[in-house]
């Protein structure tokens, strides 16, 4: 079996990934071990971040995790810091931590609100600015920001979502272009409808819902954390050093098959 931890795009590089208990953020920071890289999960529940770290270590990697909440700015900073000084340097940061359900506008609380627009636009500020203090110093860097197409397009029901994923997608452009002289990429990832608990559970709760969504989807599946994870070590690796401010989009082609008039998918 092939050394994880010497071969690889990312062998002797330090991945820090946020929501990396499960899902996509599980699957990201998988890949990245599996080609080479030291992963660390940060996330709010120890028991499925250390799952994710004993999972990795069997592929052969280092791997660590620490339980922290994105939304509190002094204890991102404290844990990327800590993770530094365990790990020498922080090459990539991939931030995936969010909070999402379905809601018609007008029902939505004010609580509803700040909760998804904390964890998504507050947290991947605050854990952006953590490492990229770090990635800055160092010349080098890649961050890698988990949003969705409704950023861009809307979506009835995800206000609160949008507008959060909205704006990491304009931080990301902002920061790009700020931070592209010093060596520091930051990119998107928009992923379509994805085999996960956690969507599954907010956003196709029942049988009709699923095949109303799939039916949407013009590709006529599913993507799987592990496809997103290999479009997202793409964008972290040095095969992608030429772009920054982009958003790579893995829906099957599902924002760009909206029909008006008829189907013509057939």
């Amino acid at each position: 079996m092939t050394d994880a931890r010497t071969e690889g795009d990312f062998a002797g590089k330090v991945a820090l990934v946020t929501g990396g208990g499960s899902g996509i953020g599980r699957a990201i920071a998988l890949d990245y071990a599996a080609k080479g890289g030291t992963v660390v999960v940060l996330g709010r529940r120890p028991e499925p971040l250390e799952e994710t770290a004993r999972l990795a270590e069997k592929l052969g990697a280092v791997a660590d995790f620490v339980s922290c909440d994105v939304r509190d700015a002094d204890a991102v900073t404290a844990a990327v810091d800590a993770a530094v000084e365990r790990h020498g340097r922080l090459d990539a940061l991939v931030n995936n931590a969010a909070g999402n359900f379905t809601v018609p506008g007008k029902d939505l609380s004010p609580n509803g609100w700040r909760a998804v627009i904390d964890i998504v636009l507050n947290g991947t500020f605050f854990c952006t600015r953590a490492a990229a203090q770090h990635m800055l110093a160092a010349g080098a860097g890649a961050i890698l920001n988990v949003i969705a197409t409704y950023a861009w397009h809307g979506h009835p029901g995800t206000v609160h979502s949008a507008a959060a994923k909205g704006g990491v997608l304009a931080m990301t452009r902002t920061l790009a272009v700020e931070w592209a002289a010093s060596g520091v990429r930051v990119n998107c990832i928009a992923p379509g409808p994805t085999e996960t608990e956690g969507a599954g559970a907010a956003l196709w709760a029942s049988e009709q819902d699923r095949r109303r969504v799939l039916g949407s989807v013009p590709a006529n599946r599913f993507t799987s954390p592990e496809e997103v994870a290999e479009s997202a070590s793409f964008l972290l690796s040095e095969r992608a050093r030429y772009i920054t401010g982009e958003v790579l989009t893995v829906d099957g082609g599902q924002w760009l098959g909206k029909q008006i008039y008829g189907d013509s998918r057939s």
